[in-house]
């Protein structure tokens, strides 16, 4: 791996993971970065994509109609 840090190749205290399978990939909260970041698991990469970023996310859901849910635990939401 790339160890923990702020790279987009890198993670800093992943707090919750889904598996996007519309996507084949992996959408994670990067709770240290303060970010949700999106991983193709298709593209070759080891790039990650931020979908969120300046938020306190501690955990995160998806719906059948792929709606994206993260609470973000500094504002109670």
């Amino acid at each position: 791996g790339n160890g923990a840090g702020k790279g987009s190749n890198q993670l800093y205290c992943p707090t919750g993971v889904l598996i996007d399978k519309e996507t084949d990939s992996l959408i994670i909260c990067d709770a240290e970065n303060q970010r949700v970041v999106r991983w193709s698991r298709r593209s070759g990469t080891t790039q990650g994509e931020i979908l969120i970023d300046n938020l306190n996310c501690y955990g995160l859901a998806i719906d059948e109609q792929r709606y994206l849910y993260v609470s973000d635990v500094v504002k109670h939401e």
